[in-house]
């Protein structure tokens, strides 16, 4: 034997941490100059906060509110009942 015999068995476990390591750093990369990954219903997306009351759930609220108007899932009468309810009835 040559001497390497018992360190070869521990080689195979210092790649493998250095590898998810690695994975794990690119994902943090990513991650922090990306601003973040958006997962549909946390609330979170890019502008939010812009619009004039510049609370994000009033805007998601409102947000929601027309594109579900705009499809054409609540009438006229509807849409201005709920915009009262959100105070937002400008």
């Amino acid at each position: 034997m040559n001497g390497y015999g018992s360190a070869m068995g521990w080689t195979w476990l210092f790649w493998l941490l250095l590898i998810i390591g690695i994975v794990l750093l690119v994902i943090f990369a990513v991650r922090a100059f990306s601003g973040g990954i958006t997962r549909p219903g946390t609330g979170r997306r890019p502008g939010a906060g812009t619009e004039p009351s510049g609370i994000i759930g009033e805007t998601t609220a409102r947000r929601i509110l027309d594109e579900r108007y705009a499809k054409g899932e609540l009438n006229a009468e509807e849409y201005r009942e709920r915009l009262k309810v959100l105070g937002d009835d400008t």
